[in-house]
């Protein structure tokens, strides 16, 4: 499909100093690593690079320092693991600026692969400051973000650079970018969104976009209990923001002046405790006592979505139908789940989710691995659905 970002196929790397922005910012445990996913999903673009005589020096950021040089943030013990992961050695610099970093990288090789130091232990990085910016920039002759988590953000090593010099999108961001037009860019219609979790607050400027851009708006999880108190319905202790009902209606209404259609669920599982194997009982939305929560869609409630999903042609998931870590209450998720799984391998379906929780409820139902795309980028993902342009994006655009 043809860009409006320049990606590695527009970039001339051999021989080059290439600025490689990635996102490191993995889990350890006493200076190990204990999830390489983040490493695994740069790791062709480092490897590229490299095989085309690229010098590739990574800059990332790691934790949230305070603004100066502390252990505990250090990327030192990271760079062993991105060495285990691409296969190759990778050196480590002590300063991702400066003279530190120069001398480092006048050492290097073509296919070389360099980590510099935390990009986020220089005030000015997180202030995208026009020093800090030069200085980074002094070090490479391209750029290169692969970084699309981080793309929300307009850092020094996210957007700042990009303005300096040549700029590209790496492989993994491409993938990303490339994901989300299918869902939202240039889809193929109808399209259909599940938005779940548990708060219509944080979710309005989703609702709000996703009502002009989508043809079914799916509604689970908490933030569901709003809608049906909305719409007059008794919902008992359940999760549920009665300060937003006004809010929710002007949704609903706004959905129907659009013609578009807005699913809520018609029954519920509920229980009197949210813990594990509580009691519970299936009811319809209208008959939810008094001392009862809703904490997952009941099973009318999953057929009509299944349905929903057997007649669209894109899904765009973000956030789960129920209290999913709790089971019984992870049945509606994991099975709409597996459901669009199905439908996306029989080729039926293009399904696009992302966010910290609807990753995990797919990789829980054993499915994320069959959808067409599963974001890793929490915050980034969720403003690119709310329709915000993201500054690390923005500055990739051919020009």
């Amino acid at each position: 499909m043809s860009h409006p970002f320049r990606t590695l196929d527009h970039a001339d790397v051999a021989g080059k100093r290439v600025l490689l922005r990635v996102d490191l910012n993995v889990p350890t445990e006493n200076g190990r690593v204990t999830d390489k996913t983040r490493i695994e999903r740069v790791a062709p673009t480092i490897d590229e690079i490299a095989r085309k005589g690229g010098k590739v020096i990574l800059l990332a950021h790691f934790g949230r320092p305070k603004g100066g040089p502390d252990e505990a943030n250090s990327l030192r013990p990271v760079a062993a693991a991105v060495a285990e992961v691409v296969k190759r050695p990778v050196a480590f610099a002590a300063d991702c600026i400066g003279r530190t970093a120069q001398d480092a990288i006048a050492k290097m090789k073509n296919g070389d692969v360099l980590l510099l130091e935390n990009t986020r232990f220089h005030k000015g990085e997180e202030k995208n400051d026009p020093e800090h910016v030069d200085a980074l920039a002094k070090l490479g002759d391209i750029y290169v973000n692969d970084a699309f988590s981080a793309a929300h953000r307009a850092h020094a090593s996210t957007e700042g650079i990009a303005r300096k010099l040549p700029a590209y999108a790496g492989r993994a961001m491409q993938a990303e970018l490339e994901a989300l037009a299918i869902a939202l860019g240039t889809p193929q219609r109808p399209v259909a969104a599940i938005v779940g979790g548990a708060k219509v607050s944080t979710k309005l400027d989703l609702l709000g976009n996703l009502i002009n851009k989508v043809d079914v708006l799916i509604i689970g999880g908490g933030m569901a209990n709003t809608f049906l108190f909305a719409e007059g319905k008794a919902v008992g202790r359940s999760l549920c923001e009665k300060d937003l009902a006004e809010t929710a209606r002007s949704i609903l209404a706004a959905a129907k002046a659009s013609k578009r259609r807005i699913t809520l669920p018609v029954d519920a599982t509920v229980a009197k405790e949210l813990k594990a194997h509580a009691p519970m009982r299936v009811a319809d939305v209208d008959h939810v006592a008094g001392d009862e929560m809703i904490l997952d869609i009941g099973p009318k409630s999953v057929v009509a979505v299944e349905e929903i999903l057997g007649q669209i042609k894109t899904l765009v998931w973000n956030g789960p139908f129920g209290a999913f870590e709790t089971p019984p209450f992870e049945a509606a998720t994991m099975q709409i789940a597996k459901t669009a799984g199905f439908l996306t391998r029989e080729g039926k379906l293009k399904s696009i989710a992302g966010g910290g929780d609807t990753v995990s409820a797919l990789n829980q139902a054993g499915v994320g691995g069959q959808f067409t795309y599963v974001s890793a980028a929490g915050g980034a993902f969720l403003e690119w659905m709310e329709g915000k342009a993201l500054p690390g994006v923005e500055a990739l655009r051919a020009k």
